[in-house]
């Protein structure tokens, strides 16, 4: 018998307690700080060129080799705006192939990959494969809106 008392107290709570599901595609949980999603290119605002100058490390380092990154001389180094010599000319992520392991973040020399940690960055579906291709343009679009933060090393704390 008290078993049974014993069980019924635990229903009791159990269907008194606040439900602990969302309604996922309507809301969102706050993502965790160090949660990886897909990489991203970052965008140097006081320089206005991208902070990638195709050195292709990230691309040989890339163990599902899901990267292509080519480089050209920098045209505002030559006009003297600019103290990178080198600068990315074409830079595709296939997002379809990319487990996301952080290793091409790790390897950048010049810290102008970060992940991006928004939920648009993991809600990533689409119907053909080819759309998960990823160009330039796309991976830098949210650094240069702003949208993405870049970690410096030396106090810890993030920039926009």
């Amino acid at each position: 018998m008290i078993g049974v008392i014993k069980a019924m107290g635990t229903t009791f709570k159990t269907a008194l307690r606040r439900p602990v599901t969302v309604q996922y595609p309507e809301i969102h949980l706050p993502l965790p700080e160090r949660e990886r999603a897909f990489p991203l290119l970052l965008w140097d605002h006081d320089v206005d060129e991208p902070f990638c100058t195709g050195c292709q490390a990230c691309e040989r380092a890339c163990p599902v080799e899901c990267m292509t990154v080519t480089m050209r001389d920098n045209p505002k180094q030559k006009e003297g705006t600019s103290k990178r010599r080198k600068i990315v000319d074409t830079f595709w992520i296939d997002y379809g192939r990319c487990m996301r392991c952080n290793i091409c973040v790790e390897v950048c020399n010049f810290d102008a990959i970060a992940m991006n940690n928004t939920w648009s960055g993991i809600e990533r579906s689409a119907y053909d494969r080819r759309d998960l291709v990823m160009d330039m343009d796309e991976l830098m679009s949210k650094s240069m809106a702003g949208q993405v933060t870049r970690w410096t090393p030396d106090d810890g704390s993030d920039e926009k």
